[in-house]
Protein backbone atom coordinates (compact mmCIF):
# COMPACT_ATOMS: atom_id res chain seq x y z
CA UNK A 1 0.00 0.00 0.00
CA UNK A 2 1.69 3.15 -0.87
CA UNK A 3 2.43 5.91 1.93
CA UNK A 4 0.80 9.03 2.40
CA UNK A 5 2.91 12.07 2.11
CA UNK A 6 1.66 14.64 5.09
CA UNK A 7 0.09 17.82 3.11
CA UNK A 8 2.10 19.78 4.84
CA UNK A 9 5.46 18.25 3.91
CA UNK A 10 3.86 18.07 0.19
CA UNK A 11 2.96 21.38 0.36
CA UNK A 12 6.91 22.82 1.96
CA UNK A 13 8.39 20.02 -0.45
CA UNK A 14 6.71 22.22 -3.29
CA UNK A 15 7.94 24.98 -1.94
CA UNK A 16 11.25 24.41 -1.71
CA UNK A 17 11.52 23.28 -5.11
CA UNK A 18 10.39 26.54 -6.81
CA UNK A 19 12.81 28.23 -4.17
CA UNK A 20 16.16 26.01 -5.57
CA UNK A 21 14.88 26.66 -8.89
CA UNK A 22 14.64 30.69 -9.19
CA UNK A 23 17.32 30.80 -6.12
CA UNK A 24 20.88 29.18 -6.90
CA UNK A 25 22.19 29.91 -3.37
CA UNK A 26 19.55 27.38 -2.27
CA UNK A 27 20.60 24.63 0.36
CA UNK A 28 19.94 21.34 -1.06
CA UNK A 29 20.30 19.63 2.05
CA UNK A 30 17.52 21.59 3.81
CA UNK A 31 15.15 20.28 0.79
CA UNK A 32 16.18 16.50 2.09
CA UNK A 33 14.69 17.16 5.49
CA UNK A 34 11.90 18.54 4.66
CA UNK A 35 10.46 16.64 1.26
CA UNK A 36 12.69 12.96 2.03
CA UNK A 37 13.81 13.11 6.07
CA UNK A 38 14.72 9.12 5.21
CA UNK A 39 17.48 10.47 3.41
CA UNK A 40 19.09 12.74 6.55
CA UNK A 41 22.38 13.03 6.63
CA UNK A 42 23.49 12.20 3.12
CA UNK A 43 24.93 15.64 2.76
CA UNK A 44 26.31 16.24 6.45
CA UNK A 45 30.14 16.41 6.43
CA UNK A 46 31.70 13.37 8.59
CA UNK A 47 32.38 15.66 11.80
CA UNK A 48 28.21 16.22 12.09
CA UNK A 49 27.08 13.18 11.13
CA UNK A 50 29.96 10.85 12.97
CA UNK A 51 31.69 12.48 15.23
CA UNK A 52 33.00 9.12 16.92
CA UNK A 53 34.64 8.21 13.55
CA UNK A 54 35.54 11.92 12.83
CA UNK A 55 37.77 12.16 16.27
CA UNK A 56 39.40 8.96 15.75
CA UNK A 57 40.16 9.89 12.04
CA UNK A 58 41.99 12.87 13.65
CA UNK A 59 43.47 11.16 16.40
CA UNK A 60 45.22 9.53 13.49
CA UNK A 61 46.51 12.29 11.52
CA UNK A 62 47.94 13.65 15.00
CA UNK A 63 49.44 10.04 15.85
CA UNK A 64 50.78 10.27 12.25
CA UNK A 65 52.03 13.88 12.69
CA UNK A 66 53.88 13.66 15.90
CA UNK A 67 55.89 10.32 15.93
CA UNK A 68 57.97 8.39 13.80
CA UNK A 69 56.69 5.19 10.73
CA UNK A 70 59.41 3.02 10.31
CA UNK A 71 56.97 -0.09 9.34
CA UNK A 72 59.27 -0.74 6.11
CA UNK A 73 55.43 -1.59 4.50
CA UNK A 74 54.03 1.45 5.18
CA UNK A 75 53.82 5.20 3.20
CA UNK A 76 52.62 8.81 3.65
CA UNK A 77 50.49 8.98 0.14
CA UNK A 78 49.30 12.74 -1.70
CA UNK A 79 46.29 14.49 -1.17
CA UNK A 80 45.55 14.27 -5.03
CA UNK A 81 45.15 10.04 -3.91
CA UNK A 82 43.80 10.49 -1.35
CA UNK A 83 40.76 13.46 -3.15
CA UNK A 84 40.65 10.57 -5.76
CA UNK A 85 40.56 7.83 -3.03
CA UNK A 86 37.58 9.27 -1.55
CA UNK A 87 35.77 10.31 -4.03
CA UNK A 88 31.42 9.30 -5.76
CA UNK A 89 33.84 7.29 -7.81
CA UNK A 90 32.89 4.57 -4.64
CA UNK A 91 29.18 4.52 -5.96
CA UNK A 92 29.71 2.53 -8.85
CA UNK A 93 29.63 -1.09 -10.47
CA UNK A 94 31.73 -1.86 -12.84
CA UNK A 95 32.60 -6.18 -13.20
CA UNK A 96 34.24 -6.76 -16.11
CA UNK A 97 37.15 -4.72 -18.07
CA UNK A 98 36.79 -1.62 -20.00
CA UNK A 99 34.56 -1.90 -22.51
CA UNK A 100 33.23 -5.28 -21.70
CA UNK A 101 31.34 -4.52 -18.43
CA UNK A 102 27.97 -6.60 -16.74
CA UNK A 103 26.60 -2.95 -16.11
CA UNK A 104 26.05 0.32 -17.72
CA UNK A 105 26.79 3.65 -17.03
CA UNK A 106 30.42 2.87 -17.23
CA UNK A 107 31.94 5.37 -19.79
CA UNK A 108 33.96 7.46 -17.56
CA UNK A 109 35.11 4.03 -15.44
CA UNK A 110 36.37 2.53 -18.15
CA UNK A 111 38.48 5.71 -19.40
CA UNK A 112 39.81 6.00 -15.95
CA UNK A 113 41.21 2.34 -16.28
CA UNK A 114 42.37 2.39 -18.74
CA UNK A 115 44.16 5.60 -17.87
CA UNK A 116 45.57 3.69 -15.30
CA UNK A 117 46.89 0.79 -16.78
CA UNK A 118 48.53 3.44 -19.23
CA UNK A 119 50.31 4.25 -16.18
CA UNK A 120 51.02 1.61 -14.96
CA UNK A 121 53.08 0.33 -17.92
CA UNK A 122 54.65 4.41 -18.29
CA UNK A 123 55.53 3.85 -14.60
CA UNK A 124 57.80 0.63 -15.68
CA UNK A 125 59.31 1.85 -18.92
CA UNK A 126 57.52 -1.44 -20.28
CA UNK A 127 56.14 -1.99 -24.19
CA UNK A 128 52.77 -2.61 -24.35
CA UNK A 129 52.94 -4.69 -26.98
CA UNK A 130 55.03 -7.05 -24.61
CA UNK A 131 53.43 -6.15 -21.29
CA UNK A 132 50.10 -5.72 -20.32
CA UNK A 133 48.52 -5.19 -16.38
CA UNK A 134 45.41 -5.81 -14.77
CA UNK A 135 44.74 -2.93 -12.08
CA UNK A 136 41.52 -4.74 -10.09
CA UNK A 137 43.34 -6.31 -7.33
CA UNK A 138 42.10 -5.32 -3.72
CA UNK A 139 45.38 -5.93 -2.48
CA UNK A 140 48.79 -7.10 -2.69
CA UNK A 141 47.61 -10.84 -1.33
CA UNK A 142 44.69 -10.77 -3.80
CA UNK A 143 46.97 -10.12 -6.41
CA UNK A 144 49.51 -12.69 -5.43
CA UNK A 145 46.84 -15.46 -5.09
CA UNK A 146 45.03 -14.18 -8.52
CA UNK A 147 48.65 -14.76 -10.15
CA UNK A 148 48.62 -18.39 -8.86
CA UNK A 149 45.15 -19.04 -10.09
CA UNK A 150 46.53 -17.93 -13.28
CA UNK A 151 49.79 -19.79 -13.62
CA UNK A 152 49.21 -23.03 -12.17
CA UNK A 153 46.81 -26.09 -11.06
CA UNK A 154 45.46 -26.66 -7.68
CA UNK A 155 48.14 -28.94 -6.31
CA UNK A 156 51.26 -27.98 -8.53
CA UNK A 157 54.24 -27.01 -7.14
CA UNK A 158 55.86 -23.85 -6.22
CA UNK A 159 58.92 -22.67 -4.29
CA UNK A 160 58.92 -19.16 -2.49
CA UNK A 161 61.55 -17.45 -0.27
CA UNK A 162 60.78 -18.74 3.22
CA UNK A 163 59.26 -16.61 5.75
CA UNK A 164 61.91 -17.04 8.20
CA UNK A 165 64.22 -16.05 5.40
CA UNK A 166 62.37 -13.04 5.09
CA UNK A 167 59.74 -14.12 2.27
CA UNK A 168 56.08 -13.28 2.33
CA UNK A 169 52.90 -15.62 3.48
CA UNK A 170 51.52 -15.67 0.15
CA UNK A 171 54.44 -17.26 -1.09
CA UNK A 172 53.53 -20.30 0.22
CA UNK A 173 53.87 -20.41 3.79
CA UNK A 174 53.36 -23.20 5.91
CA UNK A 175 54.64 -24.90 9.26
CA UNK A 176 55.30 -28.30 10.51
CA UNK A 177 51.79 -28.65 11.23
CA UNK A 178 49.82 -26.61 9.88
CA UNK A 179 49.23 -25.01 6.07
CA UNK A 180 48.94 -21.26 6.75
CA UNK A 181 48.50 -19.24 3.89
CA UNK A 182 45.85 -19.84 0.11
CA UNK A 183 49.25 -20.56 -1.67
CA UNK A 184 50.02 -23.57 0.33
CA UNK A 185 46.65 -24.66 1.17
CA UNK A 186 46.00 -25.24 -2.88
CA UNK A 187 49.44 -25.67 -3.98
CA UNK A 188 51.88 -27.75 -2.60
CA UNK A 189 55.11 -25.49 -1.68
CA UNK A 190 58.66 -26.14 -0.71
CA UNK A 191 60.57 -22.70 0.68
CA UNK A 192 63.97 -21.68 -0.29
CA UNK A 193 66.26 -19.98 2.06
CA UNK A 194 69.18 -17.56 3.15
CA UNK A 195 72.50 -18.82 4.09
CA UNK A 196 72.79 -19.08 8.01
CA UNK A 197 76.09 -16.90 8.59
CA UNK A 198 75.52 -13.68 6.04
CA UNK A 199 71.33 -13.96 5.62
CA UNK A 200 71.88 -13.85 1.86
CA UNK A 201 70.10 -16.11 -0.38
CA UNK A 202 71.12 -19.74 -1.18
CA UNK A 203 70.67 -19.80 -4.87
CA UNK A 204 72.97 -22.91 -4.83
CA UNK A 205 70.63 -24.97 -2.13
CA UNK A 206 67.63 -23.08 -4.15
CA UNK A 207 68.78 -25.32 -7.31
CA UNK A 208 69.54 -28.17 -6.20
CA UNK A 209 66.25 -28.68 -4.02
CA UNK A 210 64.56 -27.51 -7.38
CA UNK A 211 65.90 -30.69 -9.22
CA UNK A 212 64.33 -32.79 -6.60
CA UNK A 213 60.84 -30.77 -6.22
CA UNK A 214 60.28 -29.77 -9.91
CA UNK A 215 57.98 -26.37 -9.16
CA UNK A 216 56.21 -25.37 -11.79
CA UNK A 217 56.50 -21.41 -10.77
CA UNK A 218 59.59 -20.08 -9.09
CA UNK A 219 58.73 -16.99 -7.31
CA UNK A 220 60.86 -14.03 -5.89
CA UNK A 221 60.56 -10.87 -3.97
CA UNK A 222 60.43 -10.74 -0.03
CA UNK A 223 58.94 -8.78 2.83
CA UNK A 224 62.10 -8.28 4.59
CA UNK A 225 65.08 -9.12 2.64
CA UNK A 226 67.42 -5.88 2.75
CA UNK A 227 69.59 -6.94 -0.61
CA UNK A 228 69.04 -7.55 -4.27
CA UNK A 229 67.88 -10.06 -6.22
CA UNK A 230 69.82 -12.12 -8.98
CA UNK A 231 66.93 -12.38 -11.28
CA UNK A 232 69.28 -13.91 -14.14
CA UNK A 233 70.04 -17.15 -11.76
CA UNK A 234 66.32 -17.08 -10.86
CA UNK A 235 65.45 -17.46 -14.63
CA UNK A 236 67.70 -20.20 -15.75
CA UNK A 237 66.20 -21.83 -12.89
CA UNK A 238 62.98 -21.79 -14.16
CA UNK A 239 64.06 -22.46 -17.27
CA UNK A 240 65.51 -25.82 -16.43
CA UNK A 241 62.27 -26.37 -15.09
CA UNK A 242 60.34 -25.43 -17.66
CA UNK A 243 58.25 -22.76 -14.95
CA UNK A 244 56.96 -19.35 -14.92
CA UNK A 245 59.16 -16.85 -12.71
CA UNK A 246 56.99 -14.97 -10.90
CA UNK A 247 58.30 -11.46 -9.02
CA UNK A 248 56.23 -9.89 -6.25
CA UNK A 249 57.83 -6.58 -5.78
CA UNK A 250 55.17 -5.20 -3.67
CA UNK A 251 58.15 -3.95 -0.90
CA UNK A 252 60.71 -2.65 -4.16
CA UNK A 253 58.06 -1.40 -6.63
CA UNK A 254 59.08 2.23 -6.24
CA UNK A 255 61.94 1.88 -5.95
CA UNK A 256 62.09 0.11 -9.36
CA UNK A 257 59.64 2.69 -11.40
CA UNK A 258 62.47 5.44 -9.29
CA UNK A 259 65.36 3.03 -11.46
CA UNK A 260 66.76 2.66 -7.47
CA UNK A 261 66.56 -1.49 -7.75
CA UNK A 262 67.06 -3.95 -10.31
CA UNK A 263 64.29 -4.33 -12.64
CA UNK A 264 62.39 -7.66 -12.55
CA UNK A 265 60.28 -7.01 -15.96
CA UNK A 266 63.25 -8.09 -17.84
CA UNK A 267 63.42 -11.96 -17.05
CA UNK A 268 60.44 -11.99 -14.95
CA UNK A 269 56.70 -13.63 -16.99
CA UNK A 270 54.44 -11.80 -14.15
CA UNK A 271 55.13 -9.42 -11.79
CA UNK A 272 53.00 -8.32 -8.79
CA UNK A 273 52.99 -5.40 -6.62
CA UNK A 274 51.35 -3.54 -3.83
CA UNK A 275 50.40 0.10 -4.64
CA UNK A 276 50.80 1.55 -1.09
CA UNK A 277 54.80 0.58 0.22
CA UNK A 278 57.62 2.70 -2.48
CA UNK A 279 55.14 3.54 -4.70
CA UNK A 280 53.04 6.00 -2.02
CA UNK A 281 49.66 5.03 -3.65
CA UNK A 282 46.32 3.86 -2.22
CA UNK A 283 46.13 0.02 -1.03
CA UNK A 284 46.04 -2.04 -3.70
CA UNK A 285 47.40 -4.17 -5.64
CA UNK A 286 48.33 -4.75 -9.80
CA UNK A 287 48.94 -7.63 -12.20
CA UNK A 288 51.60 -7.09 -14.50
CA UNK A 289 51.95 -10.27 -17.37
CA UNK A 290 53.78 -11.06 -20.54
CA UNK A 291 51.80 -10.71 -23.71
CA UNK A 292 54.59 -12.18 -25.94
CA UNK A 293 54.86 -15.97 -25.54
CA UNK A 294 51.45 -17.30 -26.67
CA UNK A 295 51.07 -18.79 -22.85
CA UNK A 296 47.36 -16.56 -23.19
CA UNK A 297 48.32 -15.02 -19.58
CA UNK A 298 46.36 -11.77 -20.93
CA UNK A 299 43.06 -13.93 -20.46
CA UNK A 300 43.99 -16.62 -17.89
CA UNK A 301 45.11 -13.32 -15.53
CA UNK A 302 41.62 -11.56 -15.77
CA UNK A 303 39.87 -14.74 -15.96
CA UNK A 304 41.65 -15.10 -12.51
CA UNK A 305 41.25 -12.16 -11.03
CA UNK A 306 37.27 -11.68 -12.05
CA UNK A 307 35.08 -13.81 -12.34
CA UNK A 308 37.59 -15.86 -10.13
CA UNK A 309 38.79 -14.25 -6.86
CA UNK A 310 37.00 -10.87 -6.81
CA UNK A 311 33.61 -8.96 -7.41
CA UNK A 312 33.26 -5.37 -8.50
CA UNK A 313 36.22 -3.28 -8.93
CA UNK A 314 36.83 -0.39 -6.09
CA UNK A 315 36.93 2.43 -8.81
CA UNK A 316 37.67 4.58 -6.25
CA UNK A 317 40.81 3.16 -5.71
CA UNK A 318 41.72 2.49 -9.30
CA UNK A 319 42.03 6.28 -9.81
CA UNK A 320 44.12 6.87 -6.69
CA UNK A 321 46.24 4.21 -8.26
CA UNK A 322 46.57 6.27 -11.62
CA UNK A 323 47.18 9.75 -9.61
CA UNK A 324 50.06 7.90 -8.04
CA UNK A 325 51.69 6.31 -10.94
CA UNK A 326 51.77 9.49 -12.61
CA UNK A 327 53.75 10.96 -9.97
CA UNK A 328 56.01 8.05 -9.89
CA UNK A 329 56.93 8.76 -13.85
CA UNK A 330 58.16 11.96 -12.77
CA UNK A 331 61.93 13.48 -11.97
CA UNK A 332 60.95 14.53 -8.92
CA UNK A 333 59.49 10.83 -7.54
CA UNK A 334 62.87 9.49 -9.11
CA UNK A 335 64.68 11.85 -6.74
CA UNK A 336 62.63 10.53 -3.82
CA UNK A 337 63.51 6.72 -4.51
CA UNK A 338 67.14 7.82 -4.31
CA UNK A 339 66.81 9.57 -1.25
CA UNK A 340 64.83 6.61 0.36
CA UNK A 341 67.72 4.22 -0.75
CA UNK A 342 70.44 7.34 1.09
CA UNK A 343 68.36 7.16 3.85
CA UNK A 344 68.55 3.82 4.29
CA UNK A 345 72.32 3.18 4.31
CA UNK A 346 72.50 6.14 6.52
CA UNK A 347 70.17 4.27 9.20
CA UNK A 348 71.63 0.69 8.59
CA UNK A 349 75.56 2.78 9.32
CA UNK A 350 74.46 4.90 11.98
CA UNK A 351 72.75 1.53 13.71
CA UNK A 352 76.62 -0.41 13.19
CA UNK A 353 77.86 2.06 14.36
CA UNK A 354 76.34 1.90 17.64
CA UNK A 355 77.70 -1.55 17.94
CA UNK A 356 74.46 -3.12 16.51
CA UNK A 357 74.10 -6.62 14.07
CA UNK A 358 72.17 -6.30 10.54
CA UNK A 359 70.81 -9.03 8.53
CA UNK A 360 73.01 -8.99 5.57
CA UNK A 361 74.86 -6.75 7.56
CA UNK A 362 73.66 -3.95 5.49
CA UNK A 363 70.94 -2.79 2.84
CA UNK A 364 70.65 -2.53 -0.89
CA UNK A 365 66.76 -0.87 -0.30
CA UNK A 366 64.22 0.67 1.46
CA UNK A 367 64.92 -1.57 5.19
CA UNK A 368 66.98 -2.80 7.24
CA UNK A 369 66.59 -5.81 9.55
CA UNK A 370 67.52 -5.01 13.12
CA UNK A 371 69.15 -8.21 14.88
CA UNK A 372 68.80 -7.83 18.08
CA UNK A 373 69.41 -11.71 19.57
CA UNK A 374 73.13 -10.10 20.35
CA UNK A 375 71.81 -8.10 23.21
CA UNK A 376 69.47 -11.12 24.15
CA UNK A 377 66.60 -8.75 23.40
CA UNK A 378 63.21 -10.00 21.69
CA UNK A 379 61.77 -7.91 18.65
CA UNK A 380 58.36 -7.82 20.72
CA UNK A 381 60.30 -5.67 23.49
CA UNK A 382 61.84 -3.62 21.55
CA UNK A 383 58.62 -3.15 19.34
CA UNK A 384 56.75 -1.80 22.16
CA UNK A 385 58.74 0.32 23.68
CA UNK A 386 59.13 1.91 20.75
CA UNK A 387 55.21 2.23 20.62
CA UNK A 388 55.12 3.61 24.23
CA UNK A 389 57.68 6.35 22.70
CA UNK A 390 55.63 6.89 19.58
CA UNK A 391 57.99 5.32 17.09
CA UNK A 392 56.06 2.64 15.11
CA UNK A 393 58.23 -0.27 13.97
CA UNK A 394 57.35 -4.17 13.48
CA UNK A 395 58.85 -7.46 15.32
CA UNK A 396 60.48 -9.61 12.41
CA UNK A 397 61.96 -13.10 12.08
CA UNK A 398 65.99 -12.98 11.84
CA UNK A 399 66.86 -16.27 10.23
CA UNK A 400 67.74 -18.62 12.52
CA UNK A 401 64.93 -17.79 14.48
CA UNK A 402 62.86 -20.76 16.32
CA UNK A 403 59.86 -18.85 17.13
CA UNK A 404 57.35 -15.78 14.93
CA UNK A 405 55.54 -14.97 18.14
CA UNK A 406 59.01 -14.18 19.82
CA UNK A 407 61.14 -13.40 16.93
CA UNK A 408 64.70 -11.76 17.65
CA UNK A 409 64.76 -8.82 14.98
CA UNK A 410 63.02 -5.50 14.14
CA UNK A 411 62.64 -4.28 10.67
CA UNK A 412 62.84 -0.69 9.93
CA UNK A 413 62.30 1.01 6.64
CA UNK A 414 62.66 4.83 5.56
CA UNK A 415 60.17 5.26 2.49
CA UNK A 416 57.48 7.06 5.13
CA UNK A 417 60.08 9.51 6.66
CA UNK A 418 61.43 10.31 3.43
CA UNK A 419 57.79 11.20 2.45
CA UNK A 420 58.03 13.66 5.44
CA UNK A 421 61.59 15.09 3.85
CA UNK A 422 63.83 13.43 6.39
CA UNK A 423 67.48 13.12 5.08
CA UNK A 424 70.39 11.30 6.00
CA UNK A 425 71.72 13.38 9.17
CA UNK A 426 67.91 13.20 10.50
CA UNK A 427 68.45 9.09 10.23
CA UNK A 428 71.27 9.28 12.68
CA UNK A 429 69.19 10.95 14.79
CA UNK A 430 66.67 8.29 14.82
CA UNK A 431 68.94 5.72 15.11
CA UNK A 432 69.76 7.32 18.38
CA UNK A 433 65.99 7.49 19.21
CA UNK A 434 65.95 3.97 18.88
CA UNK A 435 69.04 2.92 20.42
CA UNK A 436 68.01 4.61 23.36
CA UNK A 437 65.13 2.23 23.42
CA UNK A 438 67.35 -0.63 23.70
CA UNK A 439 69.02 0.89 26.40
CA UNK A 440 65.33 1.00 28.41
CA UNK A 441 64.65 -2.69 27.71
CA UNK A 442 67.89 -3.87 28.75
CA UNK A 443 67.58 -2.21 31.55
CA UNK A 444 63.91 -3.27 32.40
CA UNK A 445 64.63 -6.72 31.33
CA UNK A 446 67.46 -7.16 33.96
CA UNK A 447 65.27 -5.79 36.58
CA UNK A 448 62.53 -8.31 35.60
CA UNK A 449 62.91 -11.65 36.81
CA UNK A 450 60.49 -13.03 34.44
CA UNK A 451 61.40 -13.52 30.67
CA UNK A 452 57.33 -12.91 29.46
CA UNK A 453 56.49 -10.38 27.81
CA UNK A 454 53.45 -9.47 29.47
CA UNK A 455 55.67 -9.17 32.70
CA UNK A 456 57.77 -6.88 30.80
CA UNK A 457 55.40 -4.62 29.79
CA UNK A 458 53.76 -4.19 33.04
CA UNK A 459 57.48 -3.55 34.19
CA UNK A 460 57.26 -0.51 31.72
CA UNK A 461 54.56 0.92 33.40
CA UNK A 462 55.47 5.02 34.31
CA UNK A 463 58.95 4.29 32.97
CA UNK A 464 60.48 7.71 33.34
CA UNK A 465 62.97 7.15 30.06
CA UNK A 466 59.89 6.11 28.15
CA UNK A 467 58.33 9.46 28.52
CA UNK A 468 61.13 11.78 28.27
CA UNK A 469 62.25 10.20 25.22
CA UNK A 470 58.17 10.30 23.87
CA UNK A 471 58.59 14.35 24.36
CA UNK A 472 61.66 14.26 22.09
CA UNK A 473 60.35 12.04 19.58
CA UNK A 474 57.30 13.91 19.48
CA UNK A 475 59.22 17.61 19.16
CA UNK A 476 61.48 15.92 16.39
CA UNK A 477 58.97 14.36 14.04
CA UNK A 478 56.73 18.13 14.65
CA UNK A 479 59.78 19.64 13.37
CA UNK A 480 58.86 17.95 9.67
CA UNK A 481 55.67 18.51 7.19
CA UNK A 482 52.90 16.01 7.04
CA UNK A 483 52.16 14.89 3.43
CA UNK A 484 48.42 14.84 2.83
CA UNK A 485 46.68 17.35 5.31
CA UNK A 486 47.64 20.10 6.62
CA UNK A 487 49.24 19.66 10.10
CA UNK A 488 47.99 22.68 11.46
CA UNK A 489 44.05 21.88 10.82
CA UNK A 490 43.86 18.49 13.29
CA UNK A 491 40.77 18.80 15.14
CA UNK A 492 42.60 16.04 17.72
CA UNK A 493 43.87 18.11 21.22
CA UNK A 494 47.79 16.64 21.77
CA UNK A 495 48.24 14.78 24.98
CA UNK A 496 49.02 16.31 28.14
CA UNK A 497 52.45 15.90 29.13
CA UNK A 498 53.34 15.09 32.52
CA UNK A 499 56.65 16.16 34.19
CA UNK A 500 59.20 13.73 33.98
CA UNK A 501 61.13 13.27 36.80
CA UNK A 502 64.70 14.18 36.47
CA UNK A 503 67.13 11.27 37.37
CA UNK A 504 70.60 10.37 36.20
CA UNK A 505 69.96 8.35 33.37
CA UNK A 506 67.17 11.19 32.06
CA UNK A 507 69.85 13.39 30.15
CA UNK A 508 69.63 15.88 27.16
CA UNK A 509 69.30 14.28 23.78
CA UNK A 510 73.19 15.87 23.24
CA UNK A 511 74.50 13.97 26.32
CA UNK A 512 72.53 11.17 26.11
CA UNK A 513 74.20 7.45 26.36
CA UNK A 514 72.81 6.90 22.79
CA UNK A 515 75.87 8.50 21.23
CA UNK A 516 77.94 6.08 23.07
CA UNK A 517 78.13 2.41 20.97
CA UNK A 518 77.29 -0.24 23.00
CA UNK A 519 78.65 -3.51 22.81
CA UNK A 520 76.55 -6.63 21.87
CA UNK A 521 76.21 -9.05 24.30
CA UNK A 522 77.82 -12.48 23.20
CA UNK A 523 75.25 -15.24 21.86
CA UNK A 524 75.44 -18.49 24.48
Amino acid sequence: MAKTVDPWVRTHALFHMLFMFTNPYAQLPYYFVVAFPQNVGLNTTLEEEDKEIFDLVEKEKLRQYTGLELIASENFTSLAVMEANGSPLTNKYSEGLPGARYYGGNEHIDEIENICRKRALEAFRLDPVVWGVNVQPYSGSTANFSALTALIQPHDRLMGLELASGGHLTHGHQTAKKKISSSSIYFESMPYQVVMETGLIDYEALERNSLLFRPKLLICGASAYPREWDYPRLRKIADAHGAFLMADMAHISGLVAGQEAANPFDFCDVVTTTTHKTLRGPRAGLIFFRKDKNNDLENRVNQAVFPANQGGPHNNTIAAIAVALKQAATPEFRKYAQQVRANSKALAEALTNLGYKLATSGTDNHLVLWDLRPQKLTGSKVERICEMANITVNKNSIHGDKSAVSPGGVRLGTAALTSRSFKEEDFVKVAEFLHRTVQIALDVQEKTSSKMLKDFVIALEGNQDIAQLRNEVEDFAKLFPMPGFDSKTIKAAERIREPVKTTDSLKSVEHHPSTEAIKPASQE
